[in-house]
């Protein structure tokens, strides 16, 4: 049959590209260890280091180059906030290591509102980071083969769709993928470092292609307008920090002790990503990197795309076109890609703790057949390829968009943990604690006080400096996000509270009445006819719609003949209409007894052939789908398999006895299609042999 074959084939697609089902007991197996876990989680502020040089000294351009003597003092601020956070995030996954991360910690210490304010602004976060990872890990492609530039959008589209596929297949198989990258980009990042500086020292002259151009200054800044554009540059800089989140949501995906596994991860990631910053910058500034927002204000330069700063960097210290040059090009490329991983694991993670409180919906709280959040995976990946195609992959563009929801979840999150920390004050420690207790505790809290202050205080900049050059448009999406899953849980609580059971027993229906549609007499018919007297409702009765008078009579004149004792009542068609005369009969039964049930016998066939299955127009299933919306009303299924359905039957058990050995999921079953569909076959029985629907009544 069309679907089954449709189905089929869709299952072998998924089960190539995302891989065999693992059962819930191998939950345990998907554990990182801080190897595998650092490049998984850790990758996106790692990446960061490509690209916050070149945000600082981009926005610095626009006053030209003789403000690139703030970019060492905008660096070191970076880099003390970096670390500030981190050891602030520390005190996080030691307090709360359920994995939920900064909305836990808000929603608990903070109250809902809060809480879904910080939930709002991460998943808004986390889509950026995709978006801007892939069309950064893009730029610097396009830097090694510029042949490549006007495919911008199409290359970014498929790496987030490979990037999707990858985590479908589960955190585990993912982190070892991109373990391998993460490494060699620490490696090359780390020798480019190491070696670039080595040379200045020893007084060789590194030089980068973009040293001898000029860069126009957009205006004249002084005063106030100087303090702006440092405090834009210093903005843009802290994208540095972006994924440092990641790994307070990400604790239950490390093996145990899963919180000093996670705080010593983020402690390494805060070291190295503070360390290539801080070097990169450095090269920068040695080997005279030259950037602008426009290459039309690059004196001298020729070209429609200018290099990425980490490129001309590589260039200068190895050697334009050597191997070093290209491995750094490489390695930057898939971290910048890879980086994205982060986002795919922690937007799934709230995602379903979001979906568990009610605030999303359910869909997203299962694990799909990889012991993976797949739905919210899915979801991860259709939004940030819509943010791709709309601002076309352009970093400059969607970087005005980045980090304003990872300052907003910094701030509240310390502002959270103070309260953690003084509600353990003020309850009292373990029984057994002492003065060395409290002044750890209370050192926990100054870390957080002083975190709390400094993110406040960077949000405030971020949000005056980026607001009117795109921010404005995060600064709608938190809001409109918020409002709408305070929406989904209402509905969600108002739900509930209709499917709450009344106090006392169940109340009974008063009577039953049965109704069977029908619309030939054959056997399908005859055994919902049997089956629903077998079921001893008060009154029985069929139904039929009289869309062509002489088909009626024909059927009155058989119902007759075999001397059915059920009352076949003809309803009137004039539209020639099957399932509204039905539905209408039912509400006046309804409407005559609002406290009776009505209980309707569908009679319907199986086939097992596509072709069969396009010969009927699925009557049936029509009139089942509007009966699910008349209070009162039961609808039962009678099937009737016909032989191809047998043999579809049994070649899909087989099938799926082999594919339970594989590790996938049982067979699926041929589809329903209603009985009315079926053209009636001549009468061949004598009737002795005929179905009689007063004999399920007596033996039952």
């Amino acid at each position: 049959m069309a679907r089954i074959g449709a189905v089929a084939l869709a299952d072998r697609l998924k089960r190539i590209s995302v891989g065999r089902p693992l059962g819930s007991d191998r939950l345990s197996q998907t554990l990182l260890p801080k190897r595998i876990a650092l490049p998984v989680f850790a990758s996106d502020a790692m990446s960061s280091v490509s690209y916050a040089t070149e945000e600082i000294l981009l926005m610095l351009s626009l006053g030209g180059l003789a403000f690139y003597h703030f970019a060492p003092w905008i660096a070191v601020c970076v880099i003390v906030l970096m670390l500030v956070v981190v050891a602030s995030y520390r005190q996080n996954v030691h307090a709360y290591p359920s994995g939920g991360g900064d909305y836990e910690v808000v929603m608990t210490n903070l109250g809902p509102k809060a809480g879904l304010t910080v939930a709002s602004a991460l998943l808004v976060d986390y889509v950026l980071t995709v978006a801007v990872s892939v069309s950064a890990g893009v730029a610097n492609l396009v830097s090694a083969a510029t042949s490549l530039a006007e495919h911008k959008v199409l290359l970014a589209v498929g790496l987030i769709v490979l990037l999707t596929l990858l985590n479908l297949r589960g955190v585990r198989e993912s982190g070892t993928a991109f373990a391998i990258p993460t490494y060699g980009f620490i490696l090359g990042i780390g020798t480019m470092i190491v070696v670039g500086l080595a040379k200045a020292a020893s007084g060789d002259t590194l030089r980068a292609e973009s040293a001898d151009f000029q860069v126009l200054a957009e205006g004249h800044f002084s005063g106030l307008a100087l303090a702006f554009l440092a405090l834009r540059a210093f903005s843009s800089g802290c994208t540095a920090l972006t994924g440092v989140e990641a790994i307070s949501n990400g604790v239950p995906a490390f093996r145990k002790p899963k919180s000093r596994n996670a705080a010593t991860t983020l402690l390494l990631m805060g070291l190295i990503s503070v360390t290539m910053f801080g070097g990169v910058t450095a090269l920068a500034l040695i080997s005279d990197v030259h950037v602008a927002t426009d290459t039309a204000d690059l004196v001298g330069f020729e070209g429609d795309h200018q290099r990425t700063v980490v490129a001309q960097i590589a260039a200068a210290v190895f050697g334009d076109g050597s191997f070093g040059f290209l491995y750094v090009a490489v390695v930057t490329t898939l971290i910048l890609i890879l980086a994205a991983n982060t986002a795919f694991n922690g937007f799934p993670v709230l995602g379903s703790i979001l979906a568990r409180d009610g605030y999303l919906p359910r869909q997203l709280h299962t694990r799909g057949d990889r012991l993976a959040y797949s739905n919210g995976i899915l979801l991860l990946a259709a939004a940030a390829i819509g943010l791709v195609v709309a601002f076309r992959a352009e970093v400059t563009a969607l970087i005005q968009l980045y980090i304003v929801g990872v300052f907003v979840s910094f701030t509240l999150t310390q502002i959270g943990m103070v309260r953690h920390w003084q509600r353990v004050l003020h309850d009292g420690l373990p029984r057994g604690s002492g003065a060395a207790a409290r002044r750890r505790v209370r050192r926990s809290q100054v870390i957080n006080a002083f975190g709390g202050c400094l993110t406040g205080l960077v949000l405030v900049i971020v949000l005056v400096t980026k607001f009117l050059h795109g921010a404005y448009i995060v600064c709608a999406a938190i809001p409109l996000l918020f409002l709408g899953m305070r929406a989904v849980r209402r509905h969600y609580d108002r739900v509930a509270a209709e499917l709450a059971p009344p106090p006392g027993r169940p109340t009974l229906p008063s009577r039953v009445h049965a109704v069977v549609p029908v619309s030939k007499l054959h056997a399908p018919t005859l055994r919902a006819l049997a089956y629903a007297k077998a079921t001893r409702p008060h009154s029985l009765v069929a139904v039929t719609a009289a869309v062509d008078r002489a088909e009626a009579e024909r059927l009155q004149r058989e119902w007759a003949e075999r001397g059915i004792d059920i009352d076949l009542v003809v309803l009137a068609s004039p539209y020639r209409e099957i399932t509204r005369p039905v539905l209408e009969y039912v509400a006046a039964i309804r409407r005559e007894s609002p406290r009776d049930v009505v209980a309707v016998f569908v009679p319907e066939y199986v086939v097992g052939r596509w072709w069969e299955h396009l010969l009927h127009n699925q009557s049936a299933l029509r009139l089942k789908a509007r009966l699910l919306f008349q209070p009162g009303v039961m609808v039962t299924s009678v099937p009737w398999q016909l032989a191809s359905s047998s043999r579809a039957h049994q070649r899909t058990e087989r099938d799926g006895a082999g594919a339970v050995r594989r590790g996938r999921v049982g067979p699926r079953a041929p589809v329903a299609v209603g009985a009315a569909d079926l053209p009636p076959a001549p009468d061949t029985a004598s009737p002795a042999d005929r179905p009689d629907p007063t004999r399920g009544h007596q033996e039952g």
